[in-house]
């Protein structure tokens, strides 16, 4: 067969980490999960994994991992964190591509990705070089094979980026089919520019290179992707398949190539349930046998170019000027803000820039003191980052550097290194993308120059940020809270800076509601508190301590005193310094101890500013999911006293607000806000409790249509789906098990139809992978007795029934 269809899927998120932290924090828009990260995760990576196919009655007939099927590139900040915290999800990606290999004749699906999304063609020469080695390197560390394809963020290119590809021995990119500028037969030397017709998309191409070097390009069919991206052709995978058969079926005999390239969020993130649409497409384009179902790297070497194309250089797939998104006020815009009100993006890349040309020679310089070329140090410095490990981290040193390095030099290396990798994380994307520099996007990054500016001024001395700052006042706001960049950098970026003081203090406020362990890890700091001392007087507590802290990042550590305080209300207050003379922290613990046995709050204030002078730490300056959970441990009695005055009222109120919706007079807020609150919570804790009852859970939610009151979906859809895939998951583990069977039937029983849409890939999953499996005849022992196996038989058809999953063998 010589007809062939590719589907290629770019996933990826920015880097969301805290740049001194190295981990996500809580982020609120993304409720009711974590972070968006983790909705991502649950909304399209997960489900791309185990996708489900549907027969003719809508129930699932097959669960299939889309990922081995088609091309795809994960964005290698992206894997590193589904590694960290969604490993059964990294696991199948790896999977995927590991089967993807016995299907396309050794060829496997995955394409490596420019490391940390960066614009290339607006890139220097070296930040071109590193992203592209670490892209790489990243890929062989995760996958074991070296890339073929390396997807270039936007599909932004010019020729220095091609030949960085070529050089580094990637095969092969994809492009829209607006990059194409002109075409020419491979023995021919008359280029036809693309002026009239579009670029036939249905073969490869060879590139020739300014250096003498080539790269072959695919350009993908623009209209059909499109309709995939925007969502019309997601309606149904028949659909989509008829789609790319069409291009295929009318062509004459030879090799044609029917493919597209999107994000890959499109399926199941912007568009819920379009991962299924892509898993029947697939198995549809199988069934019909009119095209074989490929990846790049196969077609490429079953079908080698025979024509020659050149590219229009500075060019993108979402920026109609070029790459001018990512640098000008273009005119293109996401829709949170009229298009023409993005001026912010010129500012903010010339600030980089002006950062980035300030940090290189420093580095340069810098590292020169430890070894010959600090830039291939750089280039092989993520062997670290990909592994932080102690041994490894020494052994990389150690190789790099010219001579034996004392501690002090490690460490000074250490951030050298990592100035340099975030120099090139604030480059990422997403931060022009959007519509405004107070964007998350945006903000990320701008955390990533703060990160960067720091470190340079502790291993030089050299403050950038008072320059960089006031470039930023240039940068417009339309969000009206901020004036400007620089106003934005003051309140959003500049209170996020960590020091290891910071870290102590963090630690030291931590202890105040929590038993205290000697070793603990705070992010990617090392603690440990050496002495402890805490005393209590009703809701007060003073605590005074020794604690050293130690960056896993960088290797500089610090001998910490401190004293915190709990006032009795609302307020903490702390204090750190580098460690005391012995005398003088025993004699601050004796004066604070005084203080507190008195009630003198200021008095204890007074002390720990004269004994450990400096910042004075405050729940502020707590890291933020730790900060949440202070806050409700402190607001817990409140929060009883809401929840009994709201209840007392809507208990009170019940009749009165019943005949006022029969009259279609609608609640006042007054009474609708206690009655809101308090049945979702009764809700909540309903699907929490061990055993659900699923009378009252009714009775909820016709109280609810009755009055007219709003309930929190989200909330409930997540409490749901984790109690339903807690029961399940216990399933999975002991499949014989009557009893847990028994559990997970009457959950599900209770929780379907609760908040519909409810999150049932797992579930399904689970059940639909104990159905491969043989079932053993014989039950554990506590599930032994007459009928057992008719009972088990009957709670599984009930499974199957409740989760839509065809498995014949369910039935009596």
């Amino acid at each position: 067969m010589t007809k062939y269809v590719c589907i290629h899927g770019h996933f990826y998120q920015p880097p969301r980490e805290n740049p001194w932290l190295e981990e996500v924090e809580q982020q609120d828009s993304a409720y009711p999960y974590h972070d968006w990260n983790a909705r991502i995760t649950q909304e399209c990576y997960r489900p791309n994994a185990a996708s489900r196919i549907l027969g003719p009655d809508r129930a699932i007939t097959d669960i299939v991992n889309n990922y081995a099927k088609i091309s795809f590139d994960v964005g290698p900040t992206l894997m590193s964190w589904l590694q960290r915290h969604q490993t059964d999800v990294y696991q199948a990606v790896l999977e995927a591509d590991t089967k993807s290999r016995t299907l396309f004749s050794g060829h496997g699906a995955a394409m490596a990705q420019a490391y940390n999304h960066m614009i290339m063609p607006l890139a220097n020469e070296q930040d071109k070089r590193t992203q592209v080695l670490w892209g790489i390197a990243d890929f062989r560390a995760r996958f074991g094979r070296r890339p073929e394809g390396m997807w270039l963020p936007e599909t932004a290119v010019d020729y220095p980026t091609l030949e960085v590809l070529a050089r580094a021995g990637i095969l092969f990119t994809v492009l829209a089919p607006e990059q194409a500028k002109s075409v020419r037969a491979l023995d021919d030397t008359d280029w036809q520019p693309l002026t009239e017709e579009p670029i036939d998309t249905s073969q490869a191409y060879h590139c020739p290179l300014p250096s003498g070097r080539s790269i072959s390009l695919f350009f993908y069919q623009g209209e059909v992707a499109q309709n995939v991206a925007s969502g019309p052709y997601l309606e149904s995978g028949e659909r989509l398949a008829q789609k790319l058969l069409e291009s295929v079926q009318d062509r004459d005999e030879g090799p044609c190539l029917a493919h597209i390239a999107t994000d890959g969020e499109t399926y199941g993130h912007h568009f819920r349930h379009a991962d299924m649409a892509l898993a029947y497409c697939l198995h549809y384009i199988e069934c019909q046998d009119q095209a074989q179902v490929t990846v790049y790297g196969e077609y490429l070497e079953k079908h080698p170019p025979t024509q020659a194309v050149e590219i229009h250089e500075n060019s993108a797939w979402s920026c109609s000027h070029g790459v001018e998104r990512w640098r000008s006020n273009c005119g293109c815009h996401h829709g949170q803000f009229p298009s023409g009100q993005q001026a912010y993006r010129k500012t903010l890349r010339e600030a980089l820039d002006w950062l980035r040309n300030g940090l290189g020679p420093l580095y340069e310089q810098q590292a020169k003191q430890y070894c010959d070329d600090p830039w291939a140090l750089r280039n092989a410095y993520i062997q670290v980052v990909n592994d932080r490990h102690r041994g490894n981290v020494d052994q990389f040193l150690n190789a790099a550097a010219r001579k034996t390095l004392a501690p002090a030099d490690k460490t000074q290396l250490l951030k050298l290194l990592e100035m340099q990798r975030h120099a090139m994380l604030m480059y990422t994307s997403c931060a022009w993308f959007f519509d405004d520099i107070s964007g998350l996007e945006a903000v990320q990054i701008l955390q990533y120059a703060c990160r960067a500016m720091q470190l340079a001024q502790q291993v030089s001395d050299t403050d950038f940020e008072p320059d960089f700052i006031e470039m930023l006042e240039q940068a417009p706001c339309n969000a009206h809270a901020y004036a400007h960049g620089k106003d934005l950098y003051q309140q959003r970026v500049k209170p996020c800076s960590v020091d290891l003081d910071r870290v102590g203090a963090h630690l030291a406020l931590s202890t105040l509601f929590d038993p205290v362990s000697d070793k603990g890890q705070v992010y990617c700091y090392s603690s440990r508190i050496e002495t402890y001392d805490r005393q209590e007087a009703g809701a007060r507590i003073l605590a005074t301590g020794r604690a050293r802290i130690s960056s896993d990042i960088v290797w500089e550590s610090r001998s910490l005193d401190f004293a915190v305080v709990h006032h009795g209300d609302r307020n903490l207050t702390g204090a750190v310094h580098t460690r005391l003379e012995d005398p003088v922290f025993t004699s601050l613990q004796t004066k604070l101890s005084a203080a507190f046995e008195r009630g003198d709050s200021a008095e204890m204030l007074r002390v720990m500013k004269a004994v450990l002078p400096g910042k004075v730490y405050s729940i502020q300056h707590v890291f933020r999911d730790e900060q949440r959970r202070l806050l409700d441990h402190l607001m817990q009695d409140t929060w009883q006293d809401i929840g009994a005055s709201f209840c007392q009222i809507y208990e009170q109120n019940i009749q009165i607000m019943q005949l006022m919706r029969k009259a279609n007079i609608p609640l006042p807020q007054a009474l609708a806000a206690p009655a809101a609150f308090t049945v979702n919570q009764e809700l909540r804790r309903l699907i929490q409790a061990d055993s659900i009852d699923a009378t009252r859970v009714q009775a909820l939610l016709d109280e609810s249509t009755c009055l007219g009151i709003g309930l929190d979906y989200d909330g409930l859809r997540y409490e749901a789906g984790r109690k339903l895939n807690a029961c399940m998951e216990q399933l999975e583990k002991k499949p014989n098990s009557l009893c847990l069977l028994q559990v997970a039937e009457s959950t599900l029983r209770a929780l379907v139809g609760l908040c519909d849409p409810l999150d049932l890939h797992r579930a399904q999953a689970i059940l639909f992978g104990i159905s491969k499996h043989e079932v053993q005849n014989n039950t554990e022992q506590t599930d032994t007795g007459e009928g057992a196996a008719a009972q088990r038989r009957k709670l599984l058809g009930s499974l199957a029934q409740h989760l839509d999953v065809v498995i014949a063998s369910f039935g009596e």
